[in-house]
Parts: structure tokens; sequence; C-alpha cells
């Protein structure tokens, strides 16, 4: 069961997760190079995705919207100069991977965990884009182009991320060699 409200460990980790997801988009490593039309993969999400699998869903939201403002903030498109594209879609990444992940890790931790990922990347996707076709940004067969050659490959690299990352973590916090999965 999720304990209501921020624990200080939520807020610091939220923090952590915020920064990082910053991080990624200011020094440009958040973008990695894919063989598509896309040109880049996005990970920038991907600090939400795991901030709602760990932390709860407001964790995620929080996360989610502070890299929707950041991308606001940043914005070189004017699509992403709209809050309604940059961040309004974006809150809702860390919130739909932790539902995601919390109805299935009893079934299988890690099946949960990648359809987390894969959850809250298209919810980034199909959100954002949605966003662009209905505030007359682009068209919407343009969106489902960009949506599949872009939110497919990001899908595939935030479920490989984000597995081998919340692994990893709960090995850490656990003490042993195995993740308490």
């Amino acid at each position: 069961m999720e304990e209501r409200g921020l624990s200080v460990r939520k807020i610091v980790i939220a923090g952590v997760l915020a920064a990082i997801s910053i991080l990624l988009g200011a020094t440009r490593l958040g973008f990695i190079p894919v063989p598509t039309a896309a040109g880049n993969a996005t990970i920038m999400h991907v600090p939400a995705i795991i901030g709602g699998i760990m932390e709860g869903w407001l964790v995620g939201g929080i996360i989610s919207t502070i890299f929707g403002l950041f991308s606001f903030i940043n914005a070189t498109v004017p699509m992403f100069k709209d809050p309604l594209v940059a961040i309004l879609p974006r809150i809702f990444i860390g919130i739909t991977a932790y539902f995601s992940y919390a109805a299935l890790k009893g079934v299988n931790e890690y099946v949960a965990l990648i359809v987390a990922a894969v959850v809250g990347t298209l919810t980034n996707t199909i959100l954002v884009l949605g966003m662009a076709v209905i505030r007359g940004y682009m068209a919407g067969g343009v969106a489902l182009t960009v949506g599949v050659t872009h939110g497919l490959p990001e899908a595939v690299v935030a479920a490989i991320i984000t597995v081998a990352v919340v692994v990893a973590w709960k090995r850490i916090e656990t003490g042993r060699g195995e993740a308490k999965m």
C-alpha cells in the first residue's frame, strides 16, 4: 500500500530524479540517436517513469511536471512554447507508469516494469502529439508518423533503462546481490 503524502524520502527522490531529467535535457544526453526519421529517441521522461514506479503516482506526477516545465522553458519549437502541449500532457507520464506497474507487479515484476515504461512513454507521445493536433501545430497524419517513428523507439529504450535502473535500485535497497522482486 502506498503511503499518503510526501515523506522526506519521496521529496528527495523526486528532486534527484527531476534534476536528472533536467540534466539530460540541458546537456542533450537525453537524446539517443536512432536509425529512424525522428533521428533521436528522448529519455528525458524516464526519470518520471522510474519515480512513479519507485515512489508512487504523486512523485511520478511531480517529476513529470518538472520535465514539462523544463521543456516549456527551453522550447525552441513553437508548439513546445505552448504550455498545453509542453506541460499538461506530460503531467501524466509518471502517474500512468505508476498505475500500470501497480496493476501488474503481483503477476510478474519484470513484465510490470516493461509495461510501466511503455505506458509512460506512450502517454508522453500520444498526449503531446494529440494536443499538438488539437492546438493546430500539426496534422493528424504527421502526428501519427511522428508517433510511430519516434514513440516506438523511445518505448523500447525506456523499457530497457527502466528495468536496469529499478532492478539495480532494488538491489541496493535490499543490500543483497539480487533484487527483491
